[in-house]
């Protein structure tokens, strides 16, 4: 079981790392759903951990429909970022009717390539589930990071599966949203995922050596032991599955 925690600091980072995540997801501003991180935190991040290291390339919040501009800020990112030394990416582009752009997702895909690729929960957005499913393996990314379209990943269990079973071994889906060490288990063993993405994240308001802001603003932080535990709690299912195998 693969477990990807998605992070925005140094500390954060280091924390996953000895938690035991298998890879972070690298994004800045998690109020706006993250979006690209400066070259000195990707390079920050990089020289403290030795886990896989994945960057979002989103060059502002809001929809995942982008024009021709913005496109080419996102080409720039990814080439700065493959200058040091990550091992992937992580991107969305749509159409305006909701559907997956693949030719601009191809380019992308292409331009990053030795690295990974994720796309991201623009998935979750598209107008056919199914149908976007086909294009993003079309457009030739590693895995897909969802919840099934759904406001989380337990709401959206039915549709992971079903995506897990559409997908046949052609993409990895990772599944994402609302992930705890509470109900990692449960979702894995009903969706067959071998992946799980969670923030993990404690924001300033329940930790208080975060210490808080007067103007109301909030950082977040990854811990060590939650990352343990979600680990363990993933990891749990694996062993479930062996033991069946076993059977």
């Amino acid at each position: 079981m693969n477990v990807e925690i998605c992070i925005d600091s140094v500390d954060s980072a280091i924390a996953a790392a000895r938690g035991g995540a298998k890879r972070v997801e690298l994004c800045s501003a998690l109020s706006e759903g993250g979006i690209t991180p400066s070259a000195g935190l990707i390079s920050a991040v990089r020289a403290a951990i030795d886990i896989e290291l994945f960057v979002i390339i989103r060059p502002r919040g809001g929809d995942f429909v982008y024009s021709e501009s913005e496109l080419i800020v996102m080409a720039r990112d990814i080439e700065e970022a493959k200058t040091r030394k990550v091992d992937g990416i992580v991107l969305g582009i749509l159409k305006s009717n909701g559907d997956v752009d693949v030719e601009r997702t191809r380019e992308m895909v292409k331009l990053a390539r030795p690295l990974g690729v994720t796309f991201h929960r623009a998935f979750d957005v598209c107008t056919d589930l199914g149908r976007g499913l086909e294009d993003v393996i079309s457009a030739g990314a590693d895995r897909i990071l969802t919840s099934g379209g759904a406001a989380n990943a337990m709401q959206g269990g039915d549709r992971l599966a079903q995506l897990q079973k559409s997908a046949g071994g052609r993409i990895s889906i990772m599944a994402g949203g609302g992930i705890r060490p509470s109900n990692v288990r449960a979702l894995t063993l009903r969706t067959g995922v071998g992946e799980v993405h969670s923030s993990l994240s404690k924001s300033s308001d329940e930790t208080a050596e975060m210490g808080s802001d007067p103007y109301g603003r909030r950082t977040y932080l990854v811990l060590e032991e939650d990352v343990r535990a979600f680990r363990a709690a993933a990891e749990a299912t694996a062993l479930d599955t062996e033991m069946d195998v076993r059977r």
